[in-house]
């Protein structure tokens, strides 16, 4: 088993959860998307996460797909174990730590609001989940409400060791990121690894400020690859330019309340998901949006030949 450290970069695929038409648990098409992922080489999977619909599942089935994932699979698995308590929090993280996890992804709850209660709350997190097991501190505020600065982020950096990972959705978030390893080059932090979602709307931007990657689910994961390769490869030309051929289908896939059922249609038309099914009280796409994704889908096709679909 290998563990979530400081170093870890790539990308790291969210896998969102497949249901069959009756909203049972669909592992015949997770079995598809794992094996696709591995074979784009992607670096790792990220699982139950907020586009893994993990609010909606029960513990069993949450406990079945950690055991299905990492059964199927030799990346590292990061599983995501937020929960409204600590208890919740710690069985499931032992679950899946104990089944061969790489790490665990850990959001704040909205109720926090100052900087020491933030910092707090993660310190309480790592005392409870024990020091031996990696966390990866998911920066979200359009979501979760909880506004984490750099100077809150550097104290966590410093004080918690088991966050080994920052995953990174603030929005504008460039200069947080500029910011962080501007503080690990002046010897204030230790490094921590720094992933990025937001569908990898800003990734190119983010792969020029410092960032180690992606832990995102866009539903073309091999255009993630390039870019964070390419990035790495400080290729920033070529880079652009795989990247602007995405950007229309990206940002049509970023809308709130609307991403996920967009997500889920384009891997269900790459064969992938048996259905674009997701549970209440999710969203189905209407008639005009198919249709919009798919013109998106064949002005794709003429400058990236892996878009071209059945």
């Amino acid at each position: 088993m290998t563990l979530l450290s400081r170093s870890a970069h790539g990308v790291y695929a969210i896998v969102p959860t497949p249901f069959e038409p009756d909203g049972e648990v669909d592992l015949d098409s997770l079995g598809r998307l794992i094996d696709f992922y591995q074979a784009r080489g992607v670096d790792g999977l990220t699982v139950l996460g907020q586009m893994g619909e993990a609010p909606r599942l029960t513990e069993l089935e949450s406990a079945e797909i950690i055991r299905y994932v990492i059964r199927q699979t030799d990346l590292p698995v990061v599983v995501g174990v937020s929960a409204p308590g600590f208890g919740s929090m710690r069985t499931l993280a032992n679950e899946a730590m104990s089944r061969g996890a790489a790490g665990v992804m850990v959001a704040p709850p909205a109720t926090l609001r100052t900087d020491d209660q933030i910092v707090g709350y993660y310190m309480q997190a790592a005392e409870m989940l024990g020091s031996d097991v990696p966390i990866v501190l998911q920066d979200y505020p359009l979501t979760f409400s909880v506004v984490m600065s750099v100077p809150v982020l550097c104290r966590i950096a410093r004080d918690v060791p088991s966050v080994v990972m920052l995953k990174h959705e603030d929005w504008p978030g460039l200069e947080k990121i500029s910011a962080l390893r501007e503080a690990e080059a002046n010897g204030e932090i230790p490094r921590l690894s720094i992933l990025c979602g937001n569908g990898g709307l800003f990734l190119d931007f983010e792969q020029r400020r410092g960032a180690d990657g992606a832990m995102t689910g866009y539903c073309f994961p091999e255009l993630l690859v390039d870019v964070v390769r390419l990035g790495r490869q400080k290729n920033f030309a070529e880079m652009h330019d795989v990247f602007d051929a995405h950007l229309p289908l990206i940002r049509y896939e970023q809308q709130p309340g609307t991403g996920l059922a967009v997500r889920k249609y384009v891997l269900q038309r790459r064969g992938l998901l048996a259905t674009d099914v997701q549970r209440a009280p999710g969203r189905s796409l209407g008639a005009a949006e198919r249709v919009e994704i798919d013109l998106l889908l064949e002005r794709l096709a003429r400058r990236d030949r892996r878009a071209h679909l059945l």
